[in-house]
């Protein structure tokens, strides 16, 4: 539909004018949609580097408790998402490269439009300039009329009002030739903004396709992104979904367990001296008086040997005779008399604090 041929004439004939920088000011909302690309190019540049932050927060998360291997969950998450991000950022600036040059080409299509309906122009200038003539040329036949009329019914003198009727025809002369004139004009622009009006709407035809192609783009590249955004969260689901509480004790015990063997039960095990190692058996001390042993008083060299007698008392290393009726008693009998250290000790260990002579 030839919506620019019908709409863009009135009186002034500025339709021309319209359509013109109509043209002009897609090359303003070529500019605009790059600029609004590039920033929602930064935008998901700053969320890819906002969830990279993210993940090396979840990478870092304590390595500690049941708990800990779901932090490499997050971990993965967060780091696709970036990517998702990155990747969209990546065809934002693809798309403001081809904005950038579908721009660079409108420009060039513009020049050659220019030099194309540069003939309206002319034509629209001229028609306006002759348009001004003819509304000269209309209110001076007008007047000159209007005079002629006055003097016919004052009943001026004859000659006045030939002079009048004269002035007046030659003014409808110059009229009717303005308008033979405007009607050339207008014919000639008629046809020339017939033509331009059908490129003009051509080009903005042309203009809108490309426009929605590069719309169509970035909205294939969004919903792109969020179907794989979208991935990322299902797998991110699934992946806590699939960890259960059990695989995470499980995965503890088997990293963290101190060993599976348990303390084995020890029953009463009786005293045997067999059990004692060789060389370490121990040996209880015989009771000694101090300044009695043996080793404390020793026999000059000059004494004599004694010789024990077949029947004479049994003694022991110390000097000491053996008394084989000692007993409890003695020893409970000697002590209740208060008897000395030697008595008392002799009482204990059955031996009579008697040397033999």
């Amino acid at each position: 539909m030839a919506f620019f041929k019908s709409n863009f004439w009135g009186e002034k004939n500025v339709g021309f004018d319209v359509l013109y920088h109509n043209m002009k000011h897609g090359q303003l909302a070529t500019k605009e949609l790059a600029e609004f690309v590039r920033e929602r190019a930064a935008i998901e540049e700053t969320y890819s580097k906002s969830m990279s932050k993210l993940a090396k927060m979840a990478s870092n998360g304590s390595s500690l408790g049941t708990f800990a291997p779901m932090w490499d969950v997050f971990r993965v998450s967060s780091d696709k998402l970036a990517l998702c991000h990155l990747e969209l950022m990546r065809k934002m600036n693809s798309l403001i490269n081809d904005i950038t040059k579908y721009g660079d080409e409108q420009i060039k299509t513009h020049r050659k439009t220019k030099e194309e309906v540069v003939g309206t122009l002319e034509a629209v200038q001229t028609l306006q300039v002759q348009s001004g003539q003819l509304q000269k040329s209309r209110e001076n036949y007008h007047g000159k009329c209007v005079d002629a009329d006055r003097l016919r019914r004052e009943g001026a003198p004859q000659k006045e009002l030939e002079k009048a009727e004269a002035k007046s025809k030659k003014a409808a002369e110059s009229f009717s030739s303005c308008v033979e004139k405007y009607n050339r004009v207008g014919g000639d622009f008629e046809q020339k903004m017939n033509e331009s009006a059908q490129k003009f709407q051509e080009l903005e035809e042309a203009h809108l396709r490309q426009m929605k192609q590069l719309i169509k783009a970035y909205s294939h590249s969004i919903e792109d992104t969020h179907v794989q955004v979208g991935q990322v969260h299902e797998e991110f689901k699934q992946n806590v979904e699939n960890i259960g509480i059990e695989n995470l004790i499980k995965k503890f015990a088997e990293q963290k367990g101190t060993g599976v063997d348990r303390p084995a039960p020890v029953g009463f095990e009786e005293y045997s001296s067999s059990h004692v190692p060789e060389g370490k058996k121990s040996r209880s001390k015989a009771f000694r008086i101090p300044g009695l042993g043996k080793r404390d008083k020793e026999p000059d060299s000059t004494d004599t040997a004694v010789t024990e007698a077949p029947n004479s008392p049994q003694v022991d290393d110390e000097g000491f005779v053996i008394r084989a009726d000692a007993n409890q008693n003695d020893i409970l009998l000697c002590a209740a008399m208060g008897g000395s250290v030697s008595m008392v000790a002799g009482a204990i260990m059955g031996k009579k604090a008697v040397r033999p002579h």
